[in-house]
Protein backbone atom coordinates (compact mmCIF):
# COMPACT_ATOMS: atom_id res chain seq x y z
CA UNK A 1 0.00 0.00 0.00
CA UNK A 2 2.78 2.42 0.88
CA UNK A 3 4.44 1.90 -2.13
CA UNK A 4 1.42 2.50 -4.01
CA UNK A 5 1.41 5.73 -3.00
CA UNK A 6 5.40 6.42 -4.20
CA UNK A 7 3.91 8.65 -7.38
CA UNK A 8 2.21 11.11 -4.40
CA UNK A 9 5.86 11.72 -3.40
CA UNK A 10 7.25 13.32 -6.48
CA UNK A 11 6.00 16.94 -6.42
CA UNK A 12 4.56 17.27 -2.76
CA UNK A 13 6.07 17.35 1.01
CA UNK A 14 5.70 14.09 2.27
CA UNK A 15 5.33 12.36 6.01
CA UNK A 16 5.85 9.07 6.71
CA UNK A 17 5.90 7.16 9.99
CA UNK A 18 6.67 3.74 10.60
CA UNK A 19 5.71 3.00 14.49
CA UNK A 20 2.22 4.43 14.62
CA UNK A 21 0.12 2.96 17.70
CA UNK A 22 -3.02 1.26 17.20
CA UNK A 23 -5.08 0.05 19.50
CA UNK A 24 -8.80 -1.57 20.46
CA UNK A 25 -10.89 -2.30 22.98
CA UNK A 26 -14.01 -4.51 23.21
CA UNK A 27 -16.35 -4.02 26.16
CA UNK A 28 -18.89 -6.23 27.53
CA UNK A 29 -20.49 -7.10 30.85
CA UNK A 30 -18.60 -10.11 30.64
CA UNK A 31 -15.28 -9.41 29.72
CA UNK A 32 -13.15 -6.29 28.45
CA UNK A 33 -10.71 -7.37 25.78
CA UNK A 34 -7.75 -4.81 24.55
CA UNK A 35 -4.97 -5.54 22.47
CA UNK A 36 -2.38 -2.79 20.83
CA UNK A 37 -0.13 -2.77 18.28
CA UNK A 38 3.25 -0.29 17.75
CA UNK A 39 3.59 -1.87 13.85
CA UNK A 40 1.39 0.63 11.85
CA UNK A 41 3.12 2.72 9.09
CA UNK A 42 1.66 5.67 7.59
CA UNK A 43 1.91 8.53 5.14
CA UNK A 44 0.60 11.71 4.18
CA UNK A 45 1.01 13.59 1.04
CA UNK A 46 0.12 17.49 2.69
CA UNK A 47 -0.52 18.97 -0.81
CA UNK A 48 -3.84 16.47 -1.69
CA UNK A 49 -4.28 15.95 1.96
CA UNK A 50 -3.79 11.82 1.33
CA UNK A 51 -3.53 9.77 3.72
CA UNK A 52 -2.79 6.32 4.32
CA UNK A 53 -1.80 3.75 7.36
CA UNK A 54 -1.64 0.06 7.63
CA UNK A 55 -1.21 -2.30 10.33
CA UNK A 56 -0.11 -6.28 10.01
CA UNK A 57 -3.16 -8.12 11.93
CA UNK A 58 -0.77 -10.75 13.55
CA UNK A 59 1.50 -7.96 15.45
CA UNK A 60 -1.80 -7.25 17.79
CA UNK A 61 -0.58 -8.12 21.47
CA UNK A 62 -3.31 -8.89 24.26
CA UNK A 63 -3.08 -9.63 27.60
CA UNK A 64 -3.81 -13.04 27.29
CA UNK A 65 -1.80 -15.18 24.77
CA UNK A 66 -5.00 -17.09 23.98
CA UNK A 67 -6.84 -14.50 23.18
CA UNK A 68 -4.29 -13.20 20.51
CA UNK A 69 -4.43 -16.95 19.43
CA UNK A 70 -8.31 -17.12 18.98
CA UNK A 71 -8.49 -13.78 17.54
CA UNK A 72 -5.53 -14.29 14.54
CA UNK A 73 -6.89 -17.70 13.67
CA UNK A 74 -10.54 -17.68 14.15
CA UNK A 75 -12.08 -14.18 13.87
CA UNK A 76 -9.50 -12.45 11.47
CA UNK A 77 -7.88 -14.94 9.77
CA UNK A 78 -4.73 -13.38 9.96
CA UNK A 79 -2.72 -15.78 7.23
CA UNK A 80 -5.42 -14.91 4.61
CA UNK A 81 -5.76 -11.04 5.57
CA UNK A 82 -2.72 -10.08 6.99
CA UNK A 83 -3.01 -6.00 6.71
CA UNK A 84 -6.07 -3.81 8.19
CA UNK A 85 -5.37 -0.38 5.89
CA UNK A 86 -6.95 2.84 5.75
CA UNK A 87 -6.45 4.75 2.41
CA UNK A 88 -8.04 8.42 2.23
CA UNK A 89 -8.12 12.07 2.19
CA UNK A 90 -8.80 15.26 4.33
CA UNK A 91 -12.30 16.89 4.00
CA UNK A 92 -9.93 20.06 3.97
CA UNK A 93 -6.30 21.31 3.59
CA UNK A 94 -4.08 21.65 6.21
CA UNK A 95 -1.16 23.90 5.80
CA UNK A 96 1.10 21.10 7.89
CA UNK A 97 4.29 24.09 7.49
CA UNK A 98 2.34 25.70 10.42
CA UNK A 99 2.49 24.93 13.85
CA UNK A 100 -0.85 24.19 15.28
CA UNK A 101 -3.61 21.65 16.00
CA UNK A 102 -6.39 21.19 12.91
CA UNK A 103 -9.37 18.99 13.38
CA UNK A 104 -10.15 17.25 10.18
CA UNK A 105 -11.55 14.19 9.14
CA UNK A 106 -10.42 11.62 6.89
CA UNK A 107 -12.53 10.10 3.79
CA UNK A 108 -11.93 6.96 2.50
CA UNK A 109 -11.87 3.03 2.90
CA UNK A 110 -11.09 0.92 5.99
CA UNK A 111 -9.97 -2.40 4.99
CA UNK A 112 -10.53 -5.14 7.44
CA UNK A 113 -11.04 -8.97 6.96
CA UNK A 114 -10.58 -8.36 3.30
CA UNK A 115 -13.61 -6.17 3.58
CA UNK A 116 -13.45 -2.60 2.61
CA UNK A 117 -16.19 0.42 3.67
CA UNK A 118 -16.33 3.53 3.11
CA UNK A 119 -15.86 5.75 6.38
CA UNK A 120 -15.49 9.28 7.74
CA UNK A 121 -13.09 9.30 10.28
CA UNK A 122 -12.41 11.90 12.70
CA UNK A 123 -8.99 12.73 13.88
CA UNK A 124 -6.69 15.38 14.85
CA UNK A 125 -3.45 16.65 13.26
CA UNK A 126 -1.11 18.43 15.83
CA UNK A 127 1.79 20.32 14.00
CA UNK A 128 4.72 21.07 16.42
CA UNK A 129 8.39 21.60 14.79
CA UNK A 130 7.93 19.84 11.00
CA UNK A 131 6.70 17.05 12.88
CA UNK A 132 3.07 15.55 12.51
CA UNK A 133 1.30 13.71 15.34
CA UNK A 134 -2.08 11.87 14.71
CA UNK A 135 -5.00 11.19 16.62
CA UNK A 136 -8.01 9.32 16.08
CA UNK A 137 -10.54 7.29 17.54
CA UNK A 138 -13.25 5.60 15.57
CA UNK A 139 -15.60 2.72 15.98
CA UNK A 140 -15.89 -0.43 13.72
CA UNK A 141 -18.82 -3.21 13.84
CA UNK A 142 -17.80 -6.51 13.38
CA UNK A 143 -20.19 -7.21 10.93
CA UNK A 144 -19.35 -4.48 8.64
CA UNK A 145 -16.33 -6.59 7.76
CA UNK A 146 -17.83 -9.90 7.84
CA UNK A 147 -15.88 -11.03 11.00
CA UNK A 148 -18.12 -13.48 12.76
CA UNK A 149 -18.11 -14.17 16.17
CA UNK A 150 -19.64 -17.55 17.49
CA UNK A 151 -22.79 -17.64 19.38
CA UNK A 152 -21.04 -19.28 22.03
CA UNK A 153 -18.50 -16.84 22.88
CA UNK A 154 -20.97 -13.27 21.37
CA UNK A 155 -21.68 -12.21 24.80
CA UNK A 156 -17.78 -11.82 25.44
CA UNK A 157 -16.93 -9.86 22.34
CA UNK A 158 -18.39 -6.90 21.58
CA UNK A 159 -19.78 -6.16 18.26
CA UNK A 160 -18.46 -2.94 17.63
CA UNK A 161 -15.05 -2.16 18.86
CA UNK A 162 -13.30 0.69 19.56
CA UNK A 163 -10.21 1.65 17.57
CA UNK A 164 -7.24 4.16 18.50
CA UNK A 165 -4.60 5.43 16.25
CA UNK A 166 -1.97 7.27 17.63
CA UNK A 167 1.89 8.23 15.46
CA UNK A 168 4.03 10.62 14.69
CA UNK A 169 4.83 10.92 10.73
CA UNK A 170 8.12 12.99 10.07
CA UNK A 171 9.28 14.69 6.94
CA UNK A 172 10.34 12.78 4.22
CA UNK A 173 13.65 13.73 2.93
Amino acid sequence: MLCGMAPLFLKAQNYAGKALKISFFSSTPIEDIKAASNKGSGVLVASGGKFAFQVPVKSFEFDKGLMQEHFNENYMESDKYPQARFTGSFNKPVDLSKDGEYHVTANGTLLIHGIGKQRSIPGTLTVKNGVVTLNANFDVACADHQIKIPTLIITKIAEVIQVHVNGTLSPVK
